[in-house]
């Protein structure tokens, strides 16, 4: 589609989340002469006073179109929602993994059920106000970082492919945080000083994640044992602790001095295996439901990996599919799937929380671009 168009005037659809990105984001499209209009996903039913979900976001997101003169709409993705991202997110939970919500969100509501109500009406395509950028290079689409690297946010977007990539704008992605708010302050924007939300929108900051977790499910207790059996402490939620922890362990007085940290969770056994860090570090990590913007790296492809949405870049290799099994890559394309594979660091690394998002870069002359992801097993 973007390469059909290119340099004309098209309808876009904005996901205006009520913040001072997405603001900026439509103002820009405006600007370049797009016909634009603006949509607010309600996704959470229950209390919020955070994210994307909460009364004042939507009423700032309708009061911003307002002040652009364009539409507003509201989209109600509540049942997905609940089915697609809140329900997994507590599965997950229920199997000692730590989750990613954001993830979920954005591969079944923000770039699936928004893009696919988008086209239903009319509209050409869709943007978001995301810290990233697309471009088409050689023989498809590519998401890259964004320009602050501070603020990148395409770790979260790894899961798109071309089918969605050719039909999505990403207005700031050229611009760093502080010539966005910059650009909404010169634009007499309301949101223009509003501070970012980092947290997840369906849960509250007062009753925060264990709260919300029991009243979905049983939490049990645990014991923290070294990796020689030996009982150092106890947990009260065993569901809640994440592979790396080392805060709020609740460690026994005869514990060892030197800083420990959660190496291993066993529901089975009801026990969080607990190490120095060198008992953390680990030199691969398997993924499942892989995914690919285009084509998979070749079997032992030099790339680049993110293990979280603000880490650092590690030099690694791609591995591809377990020797011996019978996962094997899917057709190169928007939705290119394989059900694993592994990434082999260049160095020791810090074992990456089961549940968590491995994203795969690889270097270009326009910089760092998506090759794919998955969720480390």
């Amino acid at each position: 589609m973007r390469g059909e168009v290119a340099g004309k005037a098209v309808k876009v659809l904005v996901a205006m989340s009520g913040g001072v990105d997405s603001s900026v984001a439509a103002a820009l499209l405006l600007r370049q002469g797009h016909e634009v209009a603006g949509a607010t996903m309600k996704l959470w039913g229950g209390p919020s006073d955070t994210g994307c979900c909460s009364v004042a976001d939507v009423e700032d997101a309708r009061r911003v179109c307002q002040q652009l003169g364009i539409d507003h709409h509201v989209f109600n993705f509540t049942s997905e929602f609940e089915r697609d991202v809140v329900a997994p997110y507590v599965a997950a939970h229920q199997r000692a993994l730590t989750p990613n919500p954001c993830v979920a969100c954005n591969a079944h509501l923000k770039f699936d059920r928004f893009l696919e109500r988008a086209l239903a009406v009319g509209f050409d395509a869709i943007a978001t106000g995301h810290h990233a950028r697309v471009v088409h290079l050689g023989n498809g689409w590519r998401l890259l970082r964004g320009r602050d690297p501070a603020k990148d946010q395409s770790y979260v977007l790894y899961m798109l492919g071309q089918e969605q990539l050719c039909r999505l704008r990403l207005p700031i992605g050229d611009l760093t945080k502080a010539e966005v708010r910059a650009l909404a302050g010169e634009l007499g924007l309301r949101t223009a000083n509003k501070p970012d939300s980092q947290d997840v929108c369906f849960i509250s900051k007062a009753a925060g994640r264990e709260s919300f977790l029991k009243q979905r499910m049983a939490l049990h207790p645990g014991r923290l044992v070294s990796s020689a059996g030996e009982q150092l402490g106890q947990v009260g939620a065993l569901e809640m602790v994440t592979v790396g922890q080392r805060r709020k362990l609740g460690l026994s007085p005869a514990a060892p001095a030197e800083r420990l940290y959660v190496t291993q969770v066993d529901l089975s056994e009801g026990t969080a295996t607990v190490g120095g860090l060198a008992e953390l570090m680990v030199r691969s990590v398997r993924l499942h439901d892989v995914s690919w913007s285009l084509a998979p790296p070749e079997a032992g492809e030099a790339v680049w990996v993110q293990v979280s949405a603000h880490g650092q870049p590690l030099s690694a290799r791609w591995l591809g599919p377990q020797v011996g099994s019978p996962e094997e890559a899917g057709p190169a394309g928007a939705t290119s799937r394989e059900a694993g594979g592994t990434v082999e660091f260049d160095l020791p690394v810090r074992r990456v929380a089961p549940g968590q998002a491995v994203v795969l870069y690889q270097t270009y002359p326009e910089g760092d671009a998506v090759v794919g992801g998955g969720t480390a097993a």
